[in-house]
């Protein structure tokens, strides 16, 4: 993605309104009900007081305004606006659906809907709400990461929302470049300077602000891979420098800042009217390029395999972990005197002093970790991976969930799987009967169609070739520029895709974790409630986390029927280091245990609340309840 030289936009304030018709869905709070400690009152007081927020901003810059609880929300309301602002989550069209296999472990999980396909009226989502009511509908918007804060950076100076209709002034300030870019430098040509230019947009963030809302950042790699998507912006965020915190997908704007016009500098304001107005004149102009998989490769994905196939890697890891767990013995040092004074410790505290340092990770099971594609063939050899992944960065192709294959038919032709000739090749390969198969394998891989002759795929070619692009994020295909109903048939695709869907086992990229329970009966009399999770290969869940993370910690809880007590504090697994702020993760298996005592039968109930993470994108947080029978 292309950087920008960052410059001062200069202007006055705006002199008339927008003949615009603005409908803005309202039911989202500044503050996260834990900040009013769950007074579900003031909690709705503060969704009164942001609603009210950007009705009075909106009606500063728009004609006629329109305010909506999403309760009350149906796509068929759009219809008769101009513009409609999204920033609450109406009743779902379509459940969440689940596809399990015979032995009832799930294969295939698709989001909850709240939009159709066909809708194509202009539409800008605050906050997460890209992702919400995205995801069932293929957008780009998707969830990188619930992690940006209160600045935006490298943007795109010259994009018409830094410009008009209302002039804007940008304040730009030098500041520290987000310490989370750092951890992806292997995505990065050169040095990562120490600041970069910034302009505020929120007056509060989560990171300054404890229980403000946090805004969110969609995935870069691909963004742009499709001529109705754009990058405009990103932002101080716990991602790379290129993460999506403005951008544009069909008639959809992502706005992942998530303050209300109250805690908004009034630049900020001024650049959302015009984001406001520029996304009207998209109207009719759907989606063309859908992202299905959110967590598909994209050939950027290449620059971290192979970064972790490097011993330089490996020995950062375990460096960062000799770090921590110095940190950590530190630490526990001084807990342990607080202790012997007699002072009081908290649950994160009694966790630390309990830590024990784990076996170090060896080379091999490193790599084998991140190297799962390939690993067969080459083993702990760094150098073969390398070499391997640059003599055939045009050869892979990706059919989701971070996982490429090579493909032998086009390397075989030589020519890159993104370029067009590789379709008029394949046709030829049919028209001669040469190996009518091969091309046959290509054209159905990569694109949407499946004609039965040579002569229907060289017309449809011929008839279709300049309008062509080709798109990662949008399923390594080849698509034709229109929105013709009919035109780029994903349905067709996905009876292909859903053939290729295999259980793996326990846990997979598609159910990274897996709960189980059981009761213990142990020698002295009580009883042992287990609660074991798998957590998949690549993944973790969270242990601690510090203030200044957004993230969720694993708890696990215990509701016990009458006659029974716990007896001690639970046991927890072991943790491991994950940054420098003192947030430590789970990793592969972990078990919790929890002594009760007491007699009787019933059943105790376990919640477990947990976030699931891999090394691009933090899940929802999710919560389970599982259910477990004493006698």
């Amino acid at each position: 993605m292309l950087f920008v030289a960052l410059i001062l936009i200069s202007g006055t304030a705006h002199a008339k309104k927008e003949h615009l018709r603005i409908l803005y869905v309202g039911g989202s709070a500044d503050w996260n009900i834990e900040y009013f400690n769950g007074d579900s009152v003031a909690w709705k007081q503060d969704v009164h007081e942001r609603t009210k927020a950007f009705e009075t901003m909106l009606k500063k810059y728009f004609s006629s305004v329109k305010i909506v609880d999403a309760a009350d929300y149906t796509e068929a309301l759009s219809k008769n606006y101009d513009v409609t602002v999204m920033d609450g989550t109406p009743k779902p069209i379509s459940p969440r659906i689940y596809e399990r296999d015979d032995q009832g472990k799930i294969t295939k999980s698709t989001a909850e809907g709240y939009l159709t396909e066909a809708f194509d009226r202009p539409m800008l989502f605050i906050g997460e709400l890209g992702e919400k009511l995205g995801r069932r509908i293929g957008l780009k918007t998707d969830w990188y990461c619930l992690c940006l804060d209160a600045d935006a950076h490298h943007f795109r100076q010259e994009h018409p929302i830094f410009h008009a209709p209302f002039p804007v002034k940008l304040t730009l300030r030098n500041r520290p470049t987000p310490s989370g870019a750092y951890h992806y430098q292997y995505y990065v040509d050169g040095t990562i300077p120490d600041s970069i230019p910034m302009w505020q947009v929120q007056t509060k963030g989560y990171e300054s602000d404890a229980g403000f809302r946090i805004g969110m950042v969609a995935r870069p790699w691909g963004f742009e891979d499709s001529p109705e998507a754009e990058y405009i912006s990103s932002g101080v965020c716990a991602k790379t420098l290129d993460a999506v915190a403005i951008g544009r997908h069909g008639n959809f704007l992502h706005w992942g800042f998530a303050a209300s016009p109250r805690y908004m500098t009034p630049e900020a304001q001024t650049v959302l009217a015009n984001a406001i107005v520029y996304i009207s004149k998209f109207a009719g102009q759907g989606v063309i390029a859908r992202k299905y998989e959110d967590r598909i490769a994209t050939r950027e994905y290449l620059k971290e395999l192979k970064y972790l196939a490097t011993h330089e890697s490996y020995e950062d890891r375990l460096k960062s972990d000799e770090e921590f767990y110095a940190q950590m013995q530190k630490r526990q040092q001084e807990l342990k005197e607080k202790q012997t004074k007699g002072e009081k410790l908290s649950a994160a505290d009694k966790t630390i002093v309990n830590m024990k340092k784990p076996a170090v990770m060896p080379f091999e099971a490193y790599i084998k970790r991140y190297q799962k594609d390939f690993f067969d063939r080459f083993g702990t050899d760094s150098e073969a991976y390398i070499k391997f992944y640059d003599e055939n960065k045009d050869y892979f192709y990706s059919f989701g969930f971070y996982h490429f294959e090579l493909d032998e038919d086009v390397k075989s032709l030589g020519i890159p799987n993104n370029d067009l000739r590789l379709l008029d090749t394949a046709i030829r390969l049919m028209e001669s009967s040469e190996d009518a198969e091969k091309g046959k394998r290509i054209l159905t891989r990569y694109t949407l169609c499946d004609f039965a002759t040579p002569e229907e795929w060289r017309e449809w070619f011929d008839t279709n070739k300049d309008r062509m692009f080709f798109t990662e994020a949008g399923g390594w295909l080849f698509l034709i520029n229109s929105r013709e109903p009919g035109v780029n048939d994903y349905h067709a695709k996905e009876a292909r895709a859903a053939i290729a869907t295999i259980p793996s086992g326990t846990t997979s990229d598609l159910e990274p974790v897996d709960i189980g329970s059981r009761t213990i009966d142990l020698s002295n009399g009580n009883k042992e409630l287990v609660v074991k999770i798998s957590i998949h290969p690549g993944y973790h869940l969270y242990a601690e986390t510090a203030p200044s993370d957004p993230f969720i910690p694993t708890r696990v809880s215990f509701d016990l029927p009458d006659g029974y007590q716990t007896v001690g504090a639970m046991k927890l697994p072991d943790v491991r280091f994950y940054n420098a702020e003192g947030t430590t993760i789970y990793e592969d298996t972990i078990v919790f245990r929890q002594e009760i005592a007491g007699s009787g039968g019933g059943e105790a109930k376990c919640t477990v609340a947990y976030q699931c993470c891999d090394n691009h994108i933090c899940f929802a947080p999710e919560k389970v309840e599982l259910k477990l029978t004493l006698k």
